[in-house]
């Protein structure tokens, strides 16, 4: 392992940024590095634009990927190289439009399909909660307060 990559873990691990978060972070930064050949504490802002573009329009990567990528770039420039005055932003792609939610006769169906009742209680607790499918594996009983209505979400994205 690098120096860089050492101190870029440890800066990450310093502000307390989940597991997955820094692996996601170190591989966008070793994709730059791995881009160019060269360490990316001698890549250039123009270059990283240039392999953001390459992500985009050869590799065909969605917006939620090269947003991810960009923000691990970021954080090496801005805390690990020091480089406070690094600018750089891949405006978002987004449709604006919210999706349509179910309607009552359709979550019945969705739910009256499930065969084990295991699986149904976590679809019904997704649905109900609105919780992400890791958040929803990550569960454990003592999460569950149903005197009072409560699920406690631990390392929730939001």
């Amino acid at each position: 392992m690098t120096p860089l990559r050492k101190k870029m873990i440890r800066e990450l691990e310093l502000q307390r940024k989940s597991p997955s978060t820094v692996r996601a972070y170190v591989r966008g930064v070793a994709g730059l590095a791995e881009y160019y050949g060269r360490s990316p504490e001698k890549i250039a802002v123009e270059e990283i634009r240039d392999f953001l573009h390459h992500l985009i329009t050869v590799k065909k990567v969605a917006y939620s990927t090269c947003n991810q990528k960009l923000a691990g770039i970021r954080f090496f420039y801005r805390h690990v190289l020091r480089r406070p005055d690094l600018q750089l932003r891949v405006p978002a792609k987004r449709s604006g439009r919210l999706p349509e939610p179910l309607s009552r006769s359709e979550i019945a169906r969705l739910l009256d399909a499930t065969r084990n009742p295991k699986h149904r209680v976590l679809l019904m607790t997704a649905y109900g909660g609105g919780l992400r499918v890791s958040e929803l594996v990550s569960l454990k009983p003592r999460d569950i307060h149903s005197d009072r209505m409560l699920i406690r979400v631990d390392q929730g994205k939001g």
